[in-house]
């Protein structure tokens, strides 16, 4: 008979958590990702940099190792700070590599660079800062490209100070990842020991925020200064006193609403949930006095921050932080508009996907005060639903959020919304609350499944085809002829393109026709490739013509040939 285990000494020191020991190593293994091709490039010509990545190859085999051996609660919690700093290396020798930065880091960096010149920043296009290699410009349905420089200025103001690391986005690329590694350690702070190797992971892990930091986004920034805003988001006023961190917490959504607009989608709900819970606690009066004060120390925050630009050009400064929304940019995404984009050929009712959008968003903020008790966890996740249905629907509007998905589920529980005030007509309180409460919920989301349906069914106006190909040589395109029939009841103005794949291209220039084809009438246009010239696409290659106009915004789409004319 084996002997009996000998019991614990009392002295002897707790084990860590199986999970926690999980969750240390799966952001150890997150690092990674992407890793290889970084040290691939360091290693040809910047060996400094080719150095350190390979001690933090080292470093994670070693936290690997330890993580399942180590016996100490406090030993492991020392094991997710060395995790964090081996990701924080990892991030800046990443950006040492790679911090041209894309279409948002030159523009920041440009508006920068007019800033300390003492030039207006808002409403000037630089279409030259677009002729770089990689790139991206963003079309829009008047058939022009948006130059300009549309967001709140604090990622521009931060970005100043940077002029000095070179040429290109760098500035805005280094303020970018800066931002996001700070983002990092701070939720890696303030969350709770066991969950911070989550907050590493997320924030760090993966590669897919670092490569938005790279890119100079300003929804980095912002989702920086949300950190803070979001975790134990539901204690803010606790006891009817914001104190000295309810004060810093409004200013940071202040600051996070002047550096990007995605802030501006989830701070309603935020708001909506703290109303809730305060109510709950000290009634309506107290509540109100809560939000109120931090409503307005978050505005004069942002006032501040916007008030150089709000007085020295107010009209383009306006106009400059609402362009997001009043654009006109093609369609893109990985939304409904994958619809009208691939699986039809377009729609004339593309307005619908828009309204579809803001009565998604006003939907679920009725259903997230109606059901707040329910909902509350989900403040961070709920206003990115309404993206889904929206003309520019892309994945990265919720992705780079996604850490303040993990700041509420660890330190936003259900729990703190069990007293949250709710209101409760009579209809959904009675003996038949459930089924009335789902036929409310029904109600509220109808409206947008309703312009849904109007976007997703509307058929494309325009009837092309293909009457003439001119070769500019061998293996390009130099012009098309069209004959494009107006099927619809208003004149349209169209601007063509050709894609190949997901992605919009460049306009081709009309150099011939009318530039508005009346209702039911036909007409022949001469379209010219843009640079003189259009490649031509692998044999086998889906090509789509499309044709998007601004009034009303339409999309008519048709595959061609362009062999064989």
């Amino acid at each position: 008979m084996s002997a009996p285990a000998t019991p614990a000494s009392p002295e002897s020191p707790e084990p860590p958590a199986q999970w926690h020991r999980i969750l240390t190593l799966l952001a150890d293994v997150s690092l990674f990702i992407g890793t290889r091709s970084v040290w691939s490039q360091a290693a040809s010509h910047r060996l400094a940099v080719a150095a350190v990545i390979s001690l933090c190859y080292a470093s994670i085999l070693v936290c690997g190792v330890l993580t399942l051996t180590v016996r100490r609660t406090r030993s492991l919690a020392r094991l997710d700070l060395c995790v964090l700093v081996t990701a924080v290396a990892l991030a800046l020798c990443t950006w040492a590599m790679n911090h041209a930065g894309g279409d948002e880091a030159v523009l920041t960096t440009q508006a920068a660079h007019e800033l300390v010149a003492g030039h207006t920043i808002y409403g000037r296009p630089w279409p030259w800062l677009f002729r770089t290699h990689g790139i991206a410009l963003t079309p829009t349905v008047y058939g022009g490209y948006d130059f300009t420089y549309g967001y709140p200025p604090l990622a521009l103001l931060l970005t100043a100070p940077l002029l000095w690391l070179g040429h290109g986005g760098a500035p805005a690329t280094a303020m970018g990842t800066g931002a996001l590694v700070v983002g990092a350690v701070v939720l890696w702070r303030m969350l709770p020991v066991p969950w911070r190797s989550a907050a590493t992971m997320v924030c760090l892990g993966f590669g897919f925020l670092p490569t938005y930091g790279r890119q100079g986004y300003p929804a980095i920034l912002a989702l920086a200064l949300l950190v803070p805003v979001v975790v134990r988001w539901p204690r803010i006023g606790l006891g009817g006193r914001l104190g000295r961190a309810g004060l810093a917490r409004a200013a940071c959504l202040g600051a996070a609403c002047a550096a990007q607009q995605l802030p501006w989608f989830v701070t309603p709900f935020l708001l909506a949930g703290l109303y809730a819970v305060r109510r709950g606690e000290l009634g309506h009066r107290q509540a109100a006095l809560v939000v109120l004060r931090l409503l307005g120390v978050a505005v004069t925050v942002w006032l501040l921050i916007n008030a150089y630009f709000a007085v020295h050009e107010p009209a383009t400064w306006l106009e400059g932080i609402a362009l997001p929304l009043t654009q006109g940019a093609v369609l893109h995404g990985q939304g409904l508009v994958d619809v009208s984009l691939y699986f039809t050929d377009g729609s004339g009712r593309l307005d619908w996907y828009g309204h579809a959008s803001m009565l998604l968003a006003a939907a679920l903020l009725a259903v997230f005060v109606l059901f707040v008790r329910r909902l509350g966890p989900a403040a961070t996740v709920l206003p990115w639903c309404a993206f889904f249905l929206a003309t520019r629907s892309q994945d990265g509007y919720y992705l780079m959020m996604t850490p303040l998905w993990l700041a509420a589920a660890v330190t936003a529980p259900a729990a703190e919304f069990a007293g949250a005030w709710q209101p409760r007509p009579r209809l959904l309180s009675g003996a038949h609350r459930r089924p009335a409460r789902i036929a409310a919920v029904g109600l509220l989301v109808l409206p947008a499944a309703a312009a849904s349906a109007v976007a997703v069914t509307g058929s494309p106006p325009l009837a092309m085809r293909v009457a003439a190909v001119r070769r500019a040589s061998a293996s390009s395109v130099g012009g098309l002829t069209l004959r494009v029939a107006n099927t619809g009841d208003s004149p349209l103005a169209p601007h063509f393109m050709l894609t190949t794949g997901q992605a919009m291209t460049r306009y081709w220039t009309q150099v011939g026709g009318p530039a508005t084809i009346p209702a039911h009438t036909t007409a022949r246009i001469e379209l010219r490739a843009p640079g003189g010239r259009y490649p031509l696409p692998r044999p086998g290659a889906r090509v789509r013509l499309r044709a998007f106009t601004a009034t009303p915004q339409t999309l008519s789409s048709q595959d061609i040939r362009l062999t064989g004319h």
